[in-house]
């Protein structure tokens, strides 16, 4: 090891140049400033700042200048003179390589490939868990092999890590690597602590610096998974976490420095221990105080780009207390590139207090002045009351009362208003039975609806007979468009839904057009082996109330489709009768 003269002129060189360096960088300009208190290029400086250094930043960057120049003495003391055997060596200089990487080296390594650094950690944390367990006297077989299960938990993290920048498949999902990697550290930092206490030859002060390094780590667990990130709403605290993350380090290098048995430095005076322990509790406290935000700093629930309210939820599911949340998610979302109800600038009480306000309006001008000096970009547009609802049932339910239901009660509400339906349906031809029938109510769309289809989906030119089925009805002005296995059929009256019954039969039944407005016969052609019209599907709001049979009862091939319609006091009724038939003629039976 260096004498002790030249760790002095080290230690004092290097913490005078940092000072010297974030001095110069004050003068030079910010990315300097960056560069001087980091020890990273510029370029990082901008991942945390995009907009340039406000005067938090300067000052978060000052204040972790003067916290790495006091850790930077700490670490540069000079090593403890006594005997070492082989394994002590080793486990020393492997501590002091591991300060350096933190400090200084991985910035080169991370130039080589990406897996380069990752190997190397593991590789060195490898090393120093096997000397620790060596080297340390736990005075415990419990504790020794406690030690070596939290040693194991940790090298997997890294393990894990390493897999993932070779791009193999690694240990679990990112996010879970990463916790394990961080509280495997947190336990092997306690784990390690405690055997430093059992070992006798480790100051407090180092056990302190332990302690703490633990302390620090479970604080970025804490930042990392559970509040969402470090920035804490400003570019200052990253740059303070960094600097206070140089505990570790400390404790590291103290650990190094007193690894002989013989030369244990003399406790520290009842004064210093409080001045430590004072020291301990503010690097703990204030940077969890530096996340406390002003109060008229808006707490967000949920912003403009969270997808958790995509699939609206049912009033009736949810729980009181996730009625607000949903509310705040709906208010702020930009779903379809519409502007949100509310500007993400409002906290979560506001939007709530404004919604609430909103229940209690009379007329629009009265809403549109509340969302106006929200600030809202669509006060125009109105609150929806399935929006509203969230935040005052007691109001919305009761001029619209089936929003308060749950899905299920939804379903089953749907389910009986199909069925009604349905029973109003009857069927035109009831002595005249074909092979397969069905009656129902066909739901269509209000506004728009062309008609419904009688077409063959397995066909794999489904589509494209189905969209030229429709141009043809709609530049045709015909009641039916056909087009190959596909027909479209119209509707007389704009009418929201109509009764249908469908019939196959073997051979062309009797035409009966007397009672009927319009009767047609076309061509068909099922090429898959189905002809059939499609069925209302689950949560859908067009097509056949009851379940459809496939007319094509003689398989593949040509039929015939007579189609009668007729509309009258009780709504618009149609009859689809499909036989097997090979003419190709357009047949108007009656008009």
């Amino acid at each position: 090891m260096p004498s002790d003269g030249l760790w002095r002129i080290l230690r004092i060189g290097t913490v005078g140049l940092f000072v010297a360096a974030v001095g110069a960088g004050l003068v030079a300009g910010e990315s300097w400033l960056w560069v001087a208190v980091e020890w990273s290029p510029p370029a990082y400086a901008r991942f945390y700042s995009i907009g340039g250094f406000d005067a938090a930043a300067t000052a978060g960057l000052l204040m972790a200048a003067l916290v790495k120049a006091a850790l930077l003495w700490l670490i540069l003391r000079t090593p403890v003179p006594g005997a070492l055997d082989r394994g002590e060596k080793a486990l020393r200089r492997l501590l002091y390589l591991a300060v350096a990487y933190d400090l200084v080296l991985w910035n080169p390594i991370e130039m080589f490939p990406g897996a380069a650094g990752a190997a190397f950690q593991l590789a060195l944390w490898a090393a120093i868990d096997v000397l620790y367990l060596l080297v340390i006297r736990w005075r415990s077989r419990v504790l020794r092999a406690a030690a070596g299960a939290v040693f194991a938990v940790e090298l997997a993290g890294m393990a894990g890590d390493l897999l993932g920048e070779l791009g193999l498949p690694g240990l679990g999902p990112g996010g879970v690597a990463g916790l394990v990697l961080m509280l495997g550290g947190v336990a092997a930092a306690v784990v390690t602590v405690a055997g430093q206490r059992r070992d006798g030859r480790w100051s407090r002060g180092t056990q302190a610096a332990g302690w703490l390094s633990a302390g620090v780590c479970a604080l970025v667990v804490r930042l990392n998974f559970v509040s969402g990130g470090i920035s804490g709403g400003t570019s200052a605290m990253p740059v303070m976490m960094d600097a206070v993350g140089l505990v570790s380090i400390v404790w590291m290098a103290a650990t190094a420095r007193e690894m002989p048995a013989d030369g244990r430095p003399a406790d520290l005076s009842p004064a210093r221990r409080r001045a430590i322990r004072v020291a301990v509790v503010a690097v703990v406290t204030l940077p969890i105080i530096a996340l406390i935000h002003p109060e008229q700093t808006p707490h967000l629930t949920y912003t403009g780009g969270s997808t958790d309210c995509y699939d609206r939820p049912s009033f009736g599911d949810l729980k009181p207390a996730e009625r607000d949340a949903t509310f705040l998610c709906l208010a702020r979302s930009t779903q379809g590139g519409a502007p949100p109800m509310f500007p993400d600038s409002l906290s979560d009480q506001q939007i709530l207090a404004y919604g609430r306000a909103l229940c209690r309006t009379r007329d629009r001008d009265e809403r549109k002045a509340i969302l106006t000096r929200a600030g809202s970009a669509r006060s125009a547009w109105g609150p929806d009351p399935w929006d509203l609802v969230y935040v005052c049932p007691e109001i919305i339910g009761v001029t619209q009362p089936e929003l308060l239901r749950s899905t299920a009660e939804t379903e089953a509400a749907e389910a009986s208003y199909v069925a009604e339906q349905n029973a109003k349906c009857r069927d035109p031809w009831p002595r005249t039975k074909g092979v397969v029938q069905a009656t129902a109510t066909y739901f269509l769309f209000v506004d728009g609806d062309p008609g419904y289809l009688v077409h063959d989906p397995d066909d794999e030119a489904a589509d494209e007979a189905a969209e030229r089925a429709t141009d043809k009805a709609y530049h045709d002005s015909a009641l039916l468009g056909v087009a190959g296995s596909a027909v479209l059929v119209g509707h007389l009256d704009d009418v929201s839904d109509l009764c249908l019954t469908v019939k196959a039969f073997r051979t062309a039944p009797p035409r009966r057009t007397a009672g009927w407005d319009q009767v047609t016969e076309v061509p068909i052609v099922s090429r898959g082996g189905t002809l059939t019209v499609p069925e209302m599907g689950e949560g859908g709001e067009v097509g056949a109330g009851a379940p459809m049979p496939n007319l094509a009862i003689a398989g593949k091939g040509r039929y015939r489709l007579r189609v009668y319609v007729r509309a009258g006091d009780a709504g618009e009724e149609h009859l689809v009768v499909v036989f097997p038939g090979a003419s190709r003629k357009r047949l108007r039976l009656k008009r």
